[in-house]
């Protein structure tokens, strides 16, 4: 217990002497497991898809961004918050703005988690192909010939 109460207290100190300081906490690397589910949660909503298109274009201010929407800025700060949790953006500041820019190293690891299915619904799709034109094939062989 005492142990528990020394860390709290550690921290306590700490925040308190850096109560008058700008403090950015970068948590550690994820592994790639826990990045690639992160890198889907975040692209699960639209809103966060419709900002990496606009981030394609390149790098914009936020309020630029949030200007491009219709939900509140503190919604869009939300978003892009997650969207640099997820390692998708890259966050810099000039002066009070802040410049978010596209970072695709993640979206490499949803691409080659499709990649398996594009080839799989090839492969499925060339079957459909060639079993669709054998048919064709067959039933015009066999059907008989109208005469005039």
């Amino acid at each position: 217990m005492k142990k528990v109460l020394d860390i709290l207290h550690h921290v306590t100190v700490w925040l308190h002497i850096m109560r008058h300081r700008s403090v950015t906490y970068s948590p550690p690397r994820i592994s790639t497991g826990r990045a690639t589910e992160a890198t889907f949660q975040a692209l699960a909503d639209p809103t966060r898809r419709a900002v990496l298109d606009l981030l394609r274009r390149g790098s914009q201010p936020a309020g630029q961004i949030a200007s491009a929407f219709t939900v509140s800025r503190p919604a869009i700060s939300k978003h892009l918050r997650l969207l640099r949790r997820a390692h998708l953006v890259r966050e810099q500041r000039q002066g009070r703005h802040r410049v978010y820019q596209l970072n695709p190293d993640p979206l490499r690891a949803v691409d080659s988690w499709i990649d398996q299915y594009r080839s799989f619904w090839a492969t499925s799709l060339n079957n459909l192909k060639a079993f669709v034109e054998a048919e064709h094939a067959r039933e015009a062989h066999s059907a008989p010939r109208k005469s005039r």
